[in-house]
């Protein structure tokens, strides 16, 4: 989760040059842009955004995970899970899941808000605070099902999540078999009797200036892990950043380090999912 004061206020970005015939190029869907280029402008992040498919998928209990998902030209492919801030399925999030489809997996963006984008830290906080744990894991549970069982997948699959979603993502791989699961400045306040469930390989990516998600939860994390025989499936990097530093529509945005986490991410993936290059 975030703070009360959110994941950083929006703010100006400092300058990305884009030529005006490469912008008309992207919009058009004939050019590719690196992702930190469509994510600094709004409206090349939402032309990316609605060329991703919907999904609806009914889990084997009968609940419900909607979403958006994007196919990479190759197949069969291994799948990612990317799971949102406490914003929402915004753009943002659409189009890093069109980022992963273009290295090879087939990327389902869930929607644990039922649609609902947060536009301010109030709608947000209240948002977020009307999840429904129970029903949250079983979507995402069934996510998972979903993901292995698709005719175009390898089987395999790993779940990102930011902020809010990136202790749902954590919570993802207690709740159901992942091969891969990478956190983003999420929470990782969990018990040694919780992570006995945990089998897969977990990348953390945490910044020192964040007050909530600090070194005393994460080192707490590391003990939990050691009690239950699995700090072995555990990597932690560090930035010299605040929390949501990989969120370039926020105040706290860091590109360079936005950047080396990114890298970091898609070779973690990349390396226990088997995705092609």
């Amino acid at each position: 989760m975030c703070t009360l004061d959110g994941c950083g206020s929006h703010r100006d970005m400092p300058p990305i040059p884009l030529a005006e015939t490469d912008r008309r190029a992207f919009l058009a869907g004939t050019m590719a842009l690196p992702l930190a280029t469509v994510l600094a402008f709004p409206d090349l992040a939402h032309a990316q955004a609605a060329r991703l498919e919907p999904v609806n998928v009914t889990t084997k209990t009968g609940g419900k995970v909607s979403g958006v998902i994007a196919m990479p030209k190759q197949l069969p492919a291994p799948a990612v899970i990317l799971i949102h801030e406490w914003w929402g399925l915004n753009d943002q999030i659409k189009s890093v899941a069109a980022e992963l489809a273009e290295q090879g997996y087939i990327a389902l963006a869930v929607d644990l808000y039922g649609g609902t984008v947060a536009r301010s830290p109030d709608e947000a906080q209240a948002a977020m605070k009307a999840v429904d744990s129970k029903e949250a894991t079983e979507s995402l549970a069934g996510a998972v099902d979903y993901l292995r069982g698709h005719k175009d997948s390898t089987g395999k699959v790993g779940t990102v999540g930011w902020c809010f979603g990136g202790g749902w993502s954590l919570n993802t791989a207690l709740a159901a078999p992942v091969d891969a699961c990478v956190v983003y400045y999420g929470s990782v306040a969990k018990k040694a009797g919780e992570l006995q469930n945990l089998h897969c390989p977990v990348l953390g990516q945490f910044g020192t200036e964040d007050d909530h998600i600090n070194k005393e939860m994460v080192e707490g994390f590391e003990a939990e892990l050691k009690k239950a025989g699995k700090s072995e499936l555990f990597t932690a990097y560090w930035y010299d950043a605040d929390h949501a530093f990989a969120n370039p529509t926020g105040a706290r945005y860091d590109a360079e380090d936005a950047k080396l986490a990114w890298d970091r991410t898609t070779e973690f993936l990349h390396q226990y999912l088997s995705a092609r290059s």
